[in-house]
């Protein structure tokens, strides 16, 4: 199960003098406790689901031909992508990168697969890479016994260590 959640709570039609209207949703996405807004057109989800075509099976996506002033459509739009992304979420262990990114979620815990994908925002490639921080840091390789002088080993590490290495091995 992830630590994300989505829900498209609301919607708004925007008038604009060089292009008619069109429906922007807003989409509220919680992530580890952590709740932030994105708004997206409808191009913009089917930019995406085109773009996730290339590297999973996305679900289905709502209809692109719908009459955009019915508020009863609109509505029935705004449920259906609110669905569309939480199946997504269901679906899928790892989450493109593209999905995240659309999601403007840039510090998710990743493996290598979610840079598979590519992304909306080519630009700024460095600002989308994950970053880490160490854990810990050993004073002495682990691996080494401890020395003579040490009068109690190190639970710590030996427990660490076998905890990587070996974390299918039971305690007897």
């Amino acid at each position: 199960m992830h630590p994300i959640r989505v829900s498209i709570p609301s919607f708004r039609s925007e008038n604009s003098s060089a292009e008619k209207g069109f429906t922007v949703f807003k989409i509220d996405v919680l992530v580890n406790g952590r709740l932030h807004s994105v708004e997206k057109r409808y191009s913009e989800f089917h930019a995406l689901h085109k773009m996730m075509k290339k590297s999973i099976k996305p679900p289905e996506i709502p209809s692109k031909h719908v009459r955009n002033w019915v508020p009863k459509v609109l509505e029935q739009r705004r449920q259906g992508l609110e669905l569309y992304l939480q199946t997504v979420i269901m679906e899928n262990e790892v989450l493109p990168k593209i999905f995240l990114d659309f999601l403007n979620i840039r510090h998710f815990p990743s493996v290598p697969k979610t840079e598979s994908c590519g992304s909306f925002d080519t630009e700024s490639v460095e600002s989308s890479k994950l970053s880490h921080q160490p854990v810990m840091v050993y004073l002495r390789d682990p691996y080494l016994l401890p020395s003579a002088h040490d009068t109690f080993s190190n639970v710590v590490i030996e427990g660490v260590v076998h905890g990587v290495f070996y974390p299918d091995l039971q305690p007897r």
